[in-house]
C-alpha cells in the first residue's frame, strides 16, 4: 500500500515535471517587459548567461567629428542600453556624454564655423528617421523635420545657413530632395522631386549656395549625378547616362568650383577615383594604378587635399591626395584593419577616422597633418574602448582562403579557426546586403562562438558581393539568384575535403539577405545542417516586395527582379523558401524586429507558421521595439543567449 502510494507520487511528479519542461519550451513568454516575443525558446541556463557576461559587454567608440576649433571628438559609444554622442577633449580623455535618448544616434554633420550638430534619429527601429539640430554645450535640442516623414543625409550650406536632405515627406513613397533655413523649420521647401522610386539625396554644397550636387542611387553598379541649381530647380545630369549602367557617386566641388571629383566603375571593374572638368567634360581617372575599390572620401576645407580609403581584398588603407597635381600616397602608420568615418578638422591641421581590427573594436584616432597636402605626422589614438576584460592575444585570427564553386568561380571567405587537435564543428556566417562584404572586424561574436563551441567560423563572400569587381557583383542577379546558393554548396563540399573541420557538424546563419541564403541552404542542403539561424531573412521574394517600404520596392526590384512581371514572379515564387518548407529538415532559429521596415515582420511570421504546420523544429524571437536588426543591448543579450543554446542543442 504504501509502496503503491509512493509509485504513484512518482509518476504524479514525473508528468509534472515534464508537463513543465514541455511547457517551458513550448508556450510563449515575453522578456524586457513584454518588448520581447519568445516562441518554442527554452529558458536560458544562468550558466549560458554568465559566459557570455564579459562577450556583452565590450564597447565600442567610433570618430564622428571635430568640434570647431579642432581640439576635440566626438564619437558614439553605449554606456546605457543604446549608442549615444559623447565628447572627448584630448586623446585618452573621459568621454563625456551629450545625448540620453532612448533611441541611438544616427548620422551626424557640424554645422560649418559652428558647434551646432544635425543629426537623425528613429524611434523603435522604424528607419523613419528624424532630422535634430544639437547644441552640445548644453544638450539640448530641437526637431526639424515633420516628425513623420522619413528623412536623412542633412548637409550643411558651407555658411551654415541652411540644410539640404532627403525626405519622404511629399507622399509617403518619393525621395525628394528638401531644404531649410536651419532657424525656421516653417521654411521647409522641396528643391526637387523624385520622378522615380530611385533614391534622390543631396551630396555637397557650392560655396556660393547656388549649386548643389544630386545623387541618384538606382543600384550598386547603376547610380547617377546631377547639378541642381537652386534658385530655378533645374537639373542636370552631369555623371552617368540614360542609356547604358554605370556606377558613379558623386563627392565633392573641386577647389575652382568648376569640377567635382567622384568614384565611377565606368572605366574598369572597380570603383576608382575620377575628376571631370565642368566645363570641358573631360574625366581623368586619378586611380589607375589601385585595383581594388575606392571607398570612403574627405575633402579639406580649403579643398586643397583630399583623404580616400581602399578596401584591399577586404582590408583597409588609407591615402593622402594633393588635389592640384593629383598626386597620392599611402599613410604607412596605419594599423593592419579596417577604415571609416575619415573627416578632417575644419583648419585641415588633422584627419579623424575609425580603425576596427580583429582584436580591437572601433576606436578613434586622429592622424596630424603636415603642410604639403602629401605629408603626414604621428597618429594618435584617442579612444581605448572597453573589451570586457577580454584576452584578444586568445582571438583566433581569420584568413582569408578561396574554394572552387560549381561553375569554376574562385569564391573568397575569411576563416577563423583554432589550431587543429580534432575536428572543429563549423559555423557558416552569410552577410546580407547581398551586395555586402564580409570582411575581418572585430567580433565578440565569432570570438565566442570559437571559444565557448570549440567552432570553426567561416564567413564567405558569394557571389554578388562587393569588393571584387562589378563581374561579380552581378552573378546573382535575377534569374541568377540561386547561383549564389550554390557557392554555399561549394563551401560545404570544401569543409569535407577539410580534415580540421568536422562536415557532419555544419550550421548556418545570416540576416536579412542573409536570412534568405540561410533559409535557402535550408532548403537545399538540410542533409549536410545541423542547424540554421534566420535573423530578418526574407522568406519569399514576391511577398517581401510588395510588403517592404514603398520608399525603398524599386531599388529592391532592380536587383531581385520585378515581381510584376510574370514569368519572373514565378521565378521567385519556386525559388522563394517559404513555398519549398517540405525540403526543409533542420531546427531553425527565426529572429525578427517588428518594426523593420526593409525586410517585413510577415517573413517571419509566415516561414514560422509553415514550419509550425509541417511540425518542424523552429525557435521564434521578435522584438516590439526594434527594426532591421537589434540595436538594443537589453534584446542584443537576449538574442546572443539564444544563439548559443540554439547551436549547443543542435550543432
Amino acid at each position: 500500500m504504501e509502496c503503491s502510494s509512493m509509485r504513484k507520487h512518482f509518476l504524479l511528479m514525473f508528468c509534472m515535471f515534464v508537463f513543465s519542461a514541455t511547457a517551458s519550451f513550448a508556450n510563449e513568454r515575453t522578456e524586457n517587459n513584454g518588448n520581447l516575443i519568445l516562441k518554442n525558446i527554452p529558458i536560458i541556463p544562468e550558466s549560458i548567461k554568465n559566459d557570455l557576461t564579459q562577450y556583452q559587454n565590450v564597447r565600442s567608440a567610433p570618430f564622428r567629428g571635430f568640434n570647431n576649433e579642432g581640439n576635440e571628438i566626438f564619437i558614439t559609444t553605449r554606456f546605457g542600453n543604446v549608442s549615444q554622442l559623447h565628447k572627448v577633449r584630448k586623446k585618452g580623455g573621459a568621454r563625456e556624454q551629450i545625448t540620453f535618448f532612448e533611441e541611438p544616434i544616427g548620422s551626424i554633420s557640424r554645422k560649418p564655423g559652428g558647434q551646432l550638430i544635425a543629426f537623425t534619429m528613429d524611434a523603435g527601429g522604424s528607419e523613419n528617421n528624424q532630422i535634430f539640430v544639437l547644441d552640445p554645450k548644453n544638450g539640448s535640442s530641437q526637431m526639424l523635420s515633420d516628425g513623420q516623414s522619413r528623412n536623412g543625409g542633412p548637409l550643411w550650406e558651407k555658411n551654415g545657413s541652411r540644410i539640404a536632405y532627403q525626405s519622404t515627406r511629399r507622399n509617403g513613397q518619393s525621395n525628394d530632395v528638401w531644404m531649410m533655413d536651419s532657424k525656421n523649420i516653417d521654411s521647409a521647401e522641396m528643391i526637387l522631386e523624385s520622378p522615380d522610386g530611385t533614391w534622390w539625396g543631396p551630396s555637397d554644397w557650392s560655396k556660393d549656395g547656388k549649386k548643389i550636387l544630386i545623387q541618384n542611387y538606382i543600384s550598386i553598379t547603376n547610380a547617377k549625378a546631377y547639378l541642381l541649381d537652386i534658385e530655378s530647380k533645374k537639373k542636370e545630369m552631369i555623371l552617368g547616362s540614360d542609356s547604358t549602367e554605370s556606377y558613379n557617386a558623386i563627392l565633392s566641388f573641386d577647389r575652382s568650383q568648376k569640377g567635382v571629383f567622384f568614384l565611377t566603375n565606368e572605366f574598369g571593374e572597380f570603383n576608382q577615383l575620377a575628376h571631370k572638368d565642368l566645363a570641358t567634360n573631360k574625366i581623368s581617372i586619378l586611380t589607375k594604378d589601385i585595383p581594388w575599390d575606392i571607398g570612403g572620401f574627405a575633402i579639406s576645407t580649403d579643398y586643397k587635399r583630399v583623404a580616400f580609403t581602399v578596401n584591399e581584398g577586404g582590408m583597409g588603407s588609407l591615402y593622402l591626395m594633393d588635389t592640384e597635381s593629383k598626386k597620392y600616397r599611402k599613410v604607412k602608420s596605419i594599423p593592419i584593419g579596417l577604415i571609416g568615418g575619415i573627416e578632417f578638422s575644419e583648419d585641415g591641421t588633422k584627419l579623424g577616422l575609425t580603425i576596427n581590427s580583429y582584436q580591437t573594436p572601433s576606436d578613434s584616432y586622429v592622424l596630424n597633418l603636415k603642410n604639403n597636402p602629401l605629408l603626414y605626422g604621428s597618429l594618435n589614438r584617442w579612444t581605448v574602448s572597453e573589451i570586457g576584460g577580454l584576452d584578444v592575444s586568445e582571438f583566433v585570427e581569420p584568413k582569408l582562403i578561396s574554394y572552387e564553386s560549381f561553375d569554376g568561380k574562385m569564391i573568397p571567405a575569411f576563416i577563423y579557426a583554432k589550431e587543429c587537435t580534432e575536428p572543429q564543428p563549423v559555423i557558416v556566417s552569410i552577410h546580407g546586403g547581398p551586395e555586402s562584404q564580409s570582411r575581418p572586424s572585430f567580433s565578440q561574436r565569432i570570438q565566442l562562438w570559437s571559444k565557448s563551441l570549440g567552432a570553426a567560423v567561416i564567413t564567405p563572400n558569394v557571389r554578388g558581393s562587393e569588393g571584387y569587381g562589378k563581374s561579380y557583383l552581378g552573378l546573382d542577379n535575377g534569374f541568377l539568384r540561386e547561383d549564389s546558393v550554390k557557392d554555399i554548396g561549394a563551401l560545404l563540399d570544401w569543409i569535407e575535403d577539410e580534415p580540421c573541420l568536422d562536415s557532419e557538424r555544419v550550421a548556418v546563419i545570416g540576416g536579412s539577405y542573409g536570412g534568405y541564403m540561410v533559409l535557402a541552404s535550408a532548403t537545399h542542403y538540410s542533409n549536410r545542417l545541423k542547424a540554421a539561424v534566420d535573423i530578418v531573412g526574407i522568406s519569399n521574394f514576391v511577398t517581401f516586395l510588395e510588403n517592404t517600404e514603398d520608399y525603398r520596392r524599386d531599388l529592391r526590384r532592380v536587383e531581385y527582379g520585378d515581381e510584376r512581371d510574370p514569368e519572373m514572379r514565378a521565378f521567385l515564387e519556386s525559388i522563394s523558401p517559404n513555398n519549398n518548407i517540405e525540403k526543409i529538415n533542420v531546427p531553425i532559429l527565426v529572429v525578427q524586429g517588428e518594426n523593420d521596415p526593409r525586410v517585413p515582420v510577415t517573413e517571419s511570421e509566415q516561414v514560422v507558421k509553415s514550419l509550425e504546420e509541417k511540425e518542424k523544429t523552429v525557435w521564434y524571437m521578435n522584438a516590439l521595439n526594434e527594426g532591421h536588426g537589434f540595436r538594443k543591448k537589453e534584446n542584443r543579450d537576449i538574442y546572443e543567449q539564444t544563439v548559443i543554446l540554439f547551436f549547443k542543442r543542435y550543432l
